[in-house]
C-alpha cells in the first residue's frame, strides 16, 4: 500500500471519528438536561472510572495509556459542554473602585519600590507605612487603610512567597496591579566605605547575588530595601551597606557606591493592590485564582484542557506550599497550591463556566480577583 492510499484511509477514519464524536456530544447534552431536571452534579467520578476501565480492556496493550488519555480528554470536553449548559450567568456583587483620596498601606518606608508602585497606582492618596507584609494585610482588614500594596512577583527571582501565603490567609480581592523596573544600587554612609556587610530584603539579595558573591560581602536579610537603607544611615557601623533604590539612597542621605548591580538587566517586579471589599473596574481583564489539584493521573493536563475548551488564555502558573490556614487539604508533604492568572472578565459566560467547573472538582478553589494592570 502506498503513502497516498494510507493517508486516504486515515482521512476516512477521521471523518468517522468526527461523526461519532459529534453524536457522543449530542448525547452528553441530553445527559446535562437530565442532570439539570434532577439536580445532579456534572462530575461523577465513579462513572468516569467505569468508562476508563472498560475502554482499557478493549484496546491492545500498547495502546492502553493512549486510549485512556483519549477518553479522559473526551470526558473533560463533555463536562465542559455540560457545564456550559447548566451554568447560570449571574451578576456577582462587586463594588466600584473608590474615588477621591484613599488611604494606602505600604510595607517599608519612603523610597521603597512598593512606595514607588503606590505612587503609580494612586493619584490622590495618604500612604501609611508598615514594617511587615502581614501588617499591611491587618491594616486593610481592620479598615485602617482602604487598600494595601505589595510585591508579588519578580522577573528574575520569581514569586514573593509571603504575599501568596497572605492571599490564602485573608479573604481579600486583588483590584489593581502594576510593574516597576527595579534599580538596585549599593549604598553606604561614606563613598569610601570599606563594605563588609550588606543589608536588604531577601528578594533584593537574591536578585544581586552575583555581584555580592564577586565582592565577597556578607549579607543580612532585612524587612525591606528602604528600611535597610534607613537602618544603615543610622548605624554606627561606617562600613555597613544596603541594597536599595537610588530614590531611597537619596532620601536617607547615603552615598551610592555601585549601580546596576542586579543579575539581570531587565529586572522588573509586579505589585498588586488588595482590598477588603470585592472591587471591580470597568477595564478589568486579568483574573487570578488559586486551587489545589487532586493527586490523580494527568490532573494538571486536565486543568489545562478546561482553559483550552473555553478559549481562555492562561498567562501565569505558579505554585507555593500549602499555607497553614489550608492544612486540611494537605495530604502529602510536598502538596502545593497553584496560583493562576488568565485573561478574561468575571462577567463572561466562559469564565463563569470555568469557575464553576473548577469549584466542583478541585480540592480547594479561591477567586482572588478580576483587575486591570496599570501601565
Amino acid at each position: 500500500m502506498d503513502l497516498g492510499k494510507i493517508r486516504e484511509e486515515i482521512d476516512g477514519i477521521d471523518d468517522k471519528i468526527v461523526e461519532l464524536f459529534s453524536k457522543r456530544m449530542e448525547l452528553c447534552v441530553n445527559v446535562a438536561k437530565y442532570k439539570k431536571e434532577n439536580g445532579l452534579p456534572v462530575f461523577q467520578a465513579s462513572r468516569e472510572e467505569q468508562i476508563l476501565e472498560k475502554v482499557g480492556k478493549k484496546c491492545p496493550e500498547n495502546l492502553k495509556r493512549g486510549t485512556k488519555l483519549l477518553f479522559t480528554h473526551i470526558m473533560d470536553i463533555s463536562k465542559c459542554l455540560q457545564q456550559e449548559m447548566l451554568t447560570q450567568v449571574y451578576e456577582k456583587e462587586f463594588y466600584p473602585l473608590k474615588q477621591g483620596k484613599v488611604t494606602v498601606a505600604c510595607p517599608g518606608t519612603i523610597g521603597s519600590n512598593t512606595h514607588i508602585a503606590c505612587e503609580k497606582l494612586f493619584s490622590d492618596k495618604d500612604i501609611r507605612f508598615y514594617t511587615d507584609f502581614e501588617d499591611v494585610f491587618k491594616a486593610v482588614a481592620n479598615e485602617e487603610a482602604d487598600y494595601g500594596v505589595l510585591p508579588i512577583e519578580n522577573s528574575t527571582a520569581g514569586e514573593v512567597s509571603q504575599t501568596y501565603r497572605l492571599l490564602s490567609n485573608y479573604d481579600f480581592t486583588i483590584c489593581k496591579s502594576t510593574q516597576i523596573k527595579i534599580e538596585h544600587c549599593l549604598c553606604a554612609k561614606s563613598e569610601n566605605a570599606d563594605v563588609k556587610t550588606v543589608y536588604s530584603h531577601e528578594q533584593a539579595l537574591t536578585q544581586c547575588s552575583r555581584f555580592l558573591k564577586e565582592k565577597g560581602y556578607k549579607t543580612h536579610r532585612y524587612a525591606n530595601t528602604a528600611l535597610a537603607a534607613q537602618m544603615v544611615s543610622q548605624s554606627e557601623d561606617e562600613n555597613a551597606a544596603a541594597i536599595c533604590s537610588p530614590y531611597a539612597a537619596k532620601q536617607f542621605g547615603l552615598h551610592i557606591i555601585a549601580t546596576d548591580i542586579a543579575n539581570e538587566e531587565d529586572n522588573t517586579t509586579r505589585f498588586i493592590c488588595v482590598s477588603k471589599r470585592a472591587e471591580l473596574s470597568e477595564d478589568a481583564d486579568i483574573i487570578s485564582i488559586s486551587l489545589s489539584l487532586p493527586h490523580t493521573e494527568c490532573s494538571l493536563y486536565r486543568l489545562l484542557t478546561r482553559f483550552s475548551f473555553y478559549g481562555l488564555n492562561l498567562t501565569k502558573t505558579e505554585s507555593a506550599p500549602v499555607p497553614e490556614k489550608n492544612k486540611d487539604i494537605k495530604t502529602e508533604a510536598f502538596d502545593v497550591i497553584f496560583y493562576l492568572n488568565f485573561e478574561g472578565s468575571i462577567r463572561s459566560k466562559e469564565v463563569m463556566c470555568l469557575m464553576q467547573n473548577l469549584k466542583d472538582e478541585m480540592k480547594y478553589f479561591k477567586f482572588l480577583g478580576n483587575y486591570a494592570n496599570i501601565e
